[in-house]
Formats: C-alpha cells, sequence, structure tokens
C-alpha cells in the first residue's frame, strides 16, 4: 500500500506520526456551493428566513466545524487552529451560495480537512435554515482550492 500514508505495511488504518515533520505556516482554501430557487435566495438575501440570518448563522457554524474536524474525520489529527474564515457569497447565476473556508495554522500537518469540513458544514447549514421553504437544494463542488505550507509545497487548483 505504498503511497497511502495512512495505512501501515499490513494495511491496518493508523494515524500517520508527524511527529518528525517541521512546523510550518500552513494554509488551505475549500470550497463549495448550495443550488436553490431565486425565490430561496431571495429569502435568504433580504433577511427574510424566519430561522434567522442564514448566512450568519452558517458561517459560524463553518468555524466551529473547522475546531472540531479532528473529532468527525477519524485519523485526522488535532490541530491549533490559528485562523478561521469562511465567505457566504449569493450568486444569482447559480441561483444559490458560494461558499470559501481558509484555515491557517502552525504546525506539523496540513488543514485540508479542516477547510472542507468548514465549507460542507457551513453548506449544510444554508441547507438547514431554509429546507422549510425547498427541500430541494443541491450542495456541490467541494473541493480544495488551495493548499500551501509543509513539505509538499503549493497546491493551486483552479
Amino acid at each position: 500500500m505504498t503511497g497511502l500514508t495512512h495505512f501501515d505495511a499490513e494495511g491496518q488504518a493508523h494515524m500517520v506520526d508527524v511527529s518528525d515533520k517541521a512546523v510550518t505556516d500552513r494554509i488551505a482554501v475549500a470550497e463549495a456551493h448550495i443550488v436553490m430557487a431565486d425565490a430561496t435566495l431571495a429569502l435568504i438575501t433580504q433577511g427574510r428566513a424566519k430561522k434567522g440570518d442564514v448566512l450568519g448563522i452558517a458561517r459560524i457554524a463553518g468555524i466551529m466545524a473547522a475546531k472540531k474536524t479532528a473529532d468527525l474525520i477519524p485519523l485526522c489529527h488535532p490541530l491549533p487552529i490559528t485562523k478561521v474564515s469562511i465567505d457566504l457569497t449569493p450568486d444569482a447565476t447559480l441561483p444559490g451560495i458560494r461558499i470559501s473556508a481558509t484555515v491557517k495554522t502552525s504546525g506539523q500537518t496540513g488543514v485540508e480537512m479542516e477547510a472542507l469540513t468548514a465549507a460542507s458544514t457551513a453548506a449544510l447549514t444554508v441547507y438547514d435554515m431554509v429546507k422549510a421553504v425547498q427541500k430541494d437544494m443541491v450542495i456541490g463542488g467541494l473541493r480544495v482550492t488551495l493548499k500551501d505550507g509543509g513539505k509538499s509545497g503549493r497546491f493551486e487548483n483552479p
């Protein structure tokens, strides 16, 4: 199983030992989107959702999720996160909300999983906040768009 670092020589899953890795500044950015009807998007952007500030609550949910990633992903290291920012941008061309999550740390492993968890949780929260109005919304496009720091260097996904 060469190349798969979460498996040992016998093929058993294990947490990767990062103790010999250098502590470096690391950043990851992930994105997602949620597609909805024009009327649902208007409800959000006009602040008329019955549950409250959809984008504000989704932003907080994404931040909280990034901090809980190691509790959710079994082989993910708990990290000292130094920054989480979530941008939720209404986009009439979807129509829907575009989500970008940026996570930073100074540590021995990257924060890609934290960024992905933040973006997906923000999208799920948008869904939860307006599902009473529209149940057929579609969450998609979850991906890492930037990763930098550590031995493997910079990765950009256009």
